[in-house]
């Protein structure tokens, strides 16, 4: 029997064959997008946030690409094999929450900051360059962390399912994706991210129906039953209620719930990538894409890990399951073991391609949010705070592909390395010194989870203090660190290591110390020192320069049109360029329909966390309820209708959305192909002068 299901030219040509073909694809949309509508990748508002047009319902299958990681698949699929039902549930739940209260900081960043590109140039301006650049840290060190976990756990199960060589994985995994984010920016990543989650969920459907459905070796969730309370006989889970994996009373799970809320907020509140899509959405339909994108992604881990991962703990000891050691559960590899037992070559293949697409869409935003820090925050604010619009789209896209030594005014650089290659240097160092994607990701939240509520504060709180938070959220990453390695070191006889360090106390201790010290010295140096801040610096933030109309003292003297004395802003001083015009911008970012949205998103978000962290699932955890074949069958239904309804909000809902740009590119290529005449986009040169 061959060690690997897949022949190692099948990783290859996943890897590579499907990155590049993606890359075409995108290339080729981004081609129809410039000829056809309002929309060209050569502007740099266009390339790092779409001309901050894109409406709701792509933006949601945006955050739902974004946040499907390679872990979103393989890790929660992992927790459902050592806990049971509950692994799925805390980890959906407790990284669905942060995408959720996030909808409050998008909907307060349209009003503190409208026009900014990144978090960070708002920390700027607020506090000056000490706190820019220990926040510019943090930021920086969530998207490396990301990014490595995307590769780790990527090159992983390519890796164990082809036999490809784990050292390319690494380094061709990021390969294709760079190529279409520097042609396209912001809005060829989003649609790609709408093109990977249409597929992802395609893919998930099928897994879903074969397992409860189709499939001769579980086939129902009465057979699924079956096999996981024999499981539960035979090997008992320590801490669950009488061992069993079908029972919401799991100790180990609650721990494991607690690291990945806290971890979690990190990288959300602190990656680029988040920020990005909430500056890319038009300023009325922020909160609505965060909340609708949150509740879309749940289903993902919660179904698929529902799915697989109990699927490979009920296949033990089926011919075709692989026996799986606790470092392949740790490497995330239950989920790609079940689905090759169930559906041999077809199901490892499907496997391979589910985690590529996502791996590669959580990459691109990866990429862009690091292409605009780098530019906004490293070029303009220290080496060249006078660059041109050129200028910052040509370093936009060296950003992507290149980390660059200083820059000149005229923009004389040299390329020194890919981006894709640092995230694949990255990757390979954590996998040559044993750090796997589960160990990571329990430990991303101690050494990142100290900036969370400074960070929220600086961006919601006008009373906030300024060295309250900085203090904060060094003493917090302090903290984290010192509480992680003391608590490691007692609970295992003063050994430290890679293997004693990633265990569940040990994790929660550093997690809660370094979020825990950071919130409290925040938030309470600005309730006794309190900042008075009044947002109008952080308003101005690439505010753009109205222009006015050459037409104003024609209109003043034209008696017909009284009420035309004022100035006539064009769509130039419009931060949306020609998808609405600056009196619909100023509409949607009127500061009462913001607070509005501001508080909607807060009752919204909070009303979700309270449901999804508490009433939900902790009385099952307190009554040690073990499900019965028709509580299981329930439980299994609400995950499979979740999927459906995730699948049309961010499949079905941005085709609608986008009807009417559908038929303007259609009626483009009729044009050009079938009738006289050319059919490229000409934009409305407006009202003209009288000839």
């Amino acid at each position: 029997m061959p060690d690997t299901i897949l022949p190692q030219g099948a990783g290859y040509g996943v890897v590579v064959g499907i990155g590049l073909f993606f890359s075409a694809f995108m290339i080729f949309l981004t081609a129809i997008q410039a000829r056809y509508t309002a929309f060209s990748p050569k502007s740099s508002e266009e390339f790092t946030s779409a001309s901050r047009s894109v409406k709701p319902g792509l933006i949601a299958s945006g955050i739902v690409s974004a946040w499907t990681w390679a872990a979103t698949l393989l890790q929660s699929s992992a927790v459902a094999y050592k806990f049971g039902i509950s692994g799925p549930w805390w980890y959906g739940a407790g990284a669905t929450v942060q995408i959720l209260l996030f909808a409050m900081l998008a909907a307060k960043l349209k009003l503190n900051a409208p026009y900014a590109h990144t978090w960070l140039e708002i920390v700027g301006v607020r506090w000056g360059k000490t706190a820019h650049l220990v926040f510019m840290f943090f930021g920086l060190a969530t998207n490396i962390i990301v990014s490595s976990m995307l590769i780790l756990g990527g090159s992983a199960t390519v890796t164990d399912l082809t036999g490809m060589n784990t050292i390319a994985a690494c380094f061709l995994i990021p390969l294709g994706v760079a190529i279409y984010v520097v042609v396209g920016g912001m809005r060829s990543t989003l649609l790609c991210d709408y093109t990977h989650t249409t597929v992802l969920f395609a893919i998930i459907l099928t897994f879903v129906f074969t397992v409860y459905s189709t499939s001769n070796k579980i086939g129902s969730p009465a057979k699924m039953h079956e096999l996981l309370t024999a499981a539960s006989a035979a090997t008992p889970i320590p801490g669950n209620a009488h061992g069993s994996y079908i029972t919401m009373r799991s100790k180990n799970g609650l721990i494991f719930g607690v690291i990945n809320i806290i971890g979690n907020f990190a990288t959300v509140f602190q990656d680029q990538a988040y920020w990005q899509r909430a500056i890319a959405s038009r300023p009325a339909s922020t909160v609505k894409a965060y909340l609708l994108g949150g509740l879309a992604w749940f289903a993902i881990p919660f179904t698929f890990a529902t799915t697989l991962g109990l699927a490979a703990v009920a296949l033990r000891g089926d011919p075709a399951m692989k026996v799986l050691t606790p470092a392949d559960v740790s490497a995330g590899l239950p989920a790609a073991a079940a689905a090759a037992a169930l559906l041999g070559k077809a199901g490892a293949a499907a496997i391979l391609v589910l985690l590529f697409l996502a791996v590669t869409s959580a990459t691109s935003a990866e990429l862009i949010a690091v292409s605009s820090i780098l530019t906004y925050d490293v070029y303009k604010t220290y080496i060249n705070p006078n660059a041109t619009e050129e200028q910052i789209l040509k370093v936009g896209h060296a950003a992507v592909c290149v980390w660059c030594k200083p820059f000149s005014s005229s923009t004389e650089f040299s390329q020194v390395a890919l981006y894709a290659v640092v995230c694949g240097l990255a990757g390979l160092i954590f996998f040559y010194i044993g750090v796997s994607m589960g160990w990571l990701y329990t430990f991303m939240g101690v050494i990142l989870g100290s900036a969370v509520v400074p960070i929220a504060l600086c961006i919601t709180w006008s009373k906030a203090n300024k060295w309250g938070c900085i203090g904060g959220s060094i003493a917090g990453f302090v903290a984290g660190i010192v509480a992680w390695l003391v608590t490691t070191s007692t609970l295992n006889n003063g050994v430290i290591n890679v293997v004693t360090s990633g265990g569940d106390y040990e994790m929660l201790a550093g997690n809660l110390a370094s979020i825990g010290v950071g919130a409290i010295v925040a938030t309470l140096s600005s309730l006794i020192w309190p900042d008075k801040y009044d947002w109008e610096s952080t308003r101005a933030i690439n505010k753009p320069a109205q222009a006015t109309s050459k037409r104003t003292e024609e209109l003043k003297a034209d008696s017909d049109s009284e009420k035309k004395e004022h100035e006539v802003v064009t769509k130039a001083g419009s931060i949306a360029g020609e998808s609405f015009d600056a009196a619909e911008e100023a509409d949607e970012l009127d500061p009462v329909a913001l607070n509005k949205a501001f508080k909607f998103a807060t009752y919204s978000s909070v009303g979700l966390f309270i449901v999804l962290i508490i009433l939900v699932p902790l009385p099952l955890f307190f009554s040690h309820y073990v499900y019965t074949t028709a509580g299981l069958t329930g439980w299994v239904a609400v995950g499979i209708a979740w999927t459906f309804c995730s699948a049309i909000t961010v499949v079905i809902y941005p085709l609608y959305e986008s009807r009417h740009a559908i038929l303007l590119i259609t009626k483009g290529i009729f044009k050009d192909l079938f009738a006289r005449g050319s059919g490229k986009y000409v934009a409305d040169p407006g009202p003209t002068s009288a000839a």
